[in-house]
């Protein structure tokens, strides 16, 4: 099953440079892997992060969002990253809500290249 993910920073914060989205993407490659799952493209802007995910009928999609907001943001604290702890007050670093649609209307290189298509930060 595919499914499209779009993750918000909370109050729309602009955290996110090239190399923290660099970093995300490998992340999020790995927990996908440990759901048995894949991430087929991901993508982000300074505010948000775009994921098309390929996953098992077994794995339920909020434990699968939970796990990937969730150890980013671990890594966040241990990392100290100046420009999202310098923007964000306290420990949150996602809003609390998400989008997740399914992928059975769009084909999925459609979905590919709207991700693919997002403005990634230059710095």
């Amino acid at each position: 099953m595919h499914v499209h993910l779009v993750f918000v920073t909370k109050y729309r914060r602009k955290v996110f440079t090239k190399q923290i989205l660099d970093e995300l993407r490998i992340i999020f490659t790995d927990v996908c892997t440990d759901f048995e799952g894949c991430l087929v493209e991901f993508e982000g802007e300074v505010d948000h992060v775009h994921l098309l995910v390929n996953y098992p009928p077994k794995v339920a999609v909020s434990k699968l969002v939970n796990s990937l907001k969730g150890v980013f943001s671990r890594l966040v604290r241990k990392k100290g990253y100046s420009s999202i702890q310098q923007a964000l007050w306290e420990d949150s670093l996602w809003s609390p809500s998400y989008f997740a649609g399914t992928c059975g209307g769009a084909s999925l290189a459609v979905i590919r290249q709207y991700i693919e298509q997002q403005q990634c930060p230059q710095i």
